[in-house]
């Protein structure tokens, strides 16, 4: 019962959600100029301390952007920028980011972090992450779990340990704080350079 009360949870979340998503991405790129500073024009960062937004799921971006806004993610510079924007900002501005295309890095892949990624570490109770963001690392917009392949090395191992320490608590129930939790920093760095070249 504990569980589906669970999954009914998440589905209105996602539902609720991608409400926000049904913006304008011509007007959404408009919007988007001051993003670019930090994010790039398309969404690709060229410092990989901020985040990649192309292509990410516009469900995943307006969450974001209004837990920026509410203060639910404190982070002094995204909650400044966020203060001032609308729903209907917000909406265009995941709109317009969910449509560009990802540049994804190359090199080897790393095998420590693929096998965590998969089968996770039954030892020590960390779940495959495939679970929440799938195979391919595309996540779910419907749940709201972002797409994680290709993204910087640096700021998935800056999200993780924000999460393990509790720095950043706006994932749904507690999962991924309890995830990381019980992830080392091998694990931690494995699995974010693993992310980064998947495709």
């Amino acid at each position: 019962m504990e569980k589906m009360g669970l999954w009914v949870g998440l589905v209105l979340l996602g539902g609720a959600s991608t409400a926000f998503a049904q913006g304008n991405p011509s007007a959404g790129k408009e919007k988007a100029q001051v993003c670019g500073a930090c994010h790039g024009e398309d969404g690709n960062s060229s410092a990989p301390i901020f985040p990649k937004i192309a292509g990410q799921h516009a469900s995943y971006l307006a969450k974001q952007l209004h837990d920026f806004k509410t203060q639910r993610r404190p982070e002094p510079t995204m909650s400044a920028l966020s203060e001032p924007l609308t729903d209907a900002d917000i909406e265009d501005l995941a709109a317009y980011y969910s449509r560009q295309k990802i540049r994804i890095e190359k090199g080897p892949s790393n095998s420590a972090g693929e096998a965590l990624y998969r089968t996770g570490n039954p030892a020590t109770g960390v779940p495959a992450c495939t679970g929440c963001h799938n195979p391919g690392g595309n996540g779910n917009p419907l749940a709201v779990f972002p797409q994680v392949n290709g993204q910087y090395a640096a700021y998935i191992e800056k999200t993780l340990r924000d999460f393990k320490s509790g720095a950043r608590g706006n994932d749904a129930n507690g999962m991924m704080r309890a995830i990381a939790g019980k992830m080392s920093e091998e694990e931690i760095r494995a699995v974010a350079d693993y992310l980064s070249t998947l495709e």
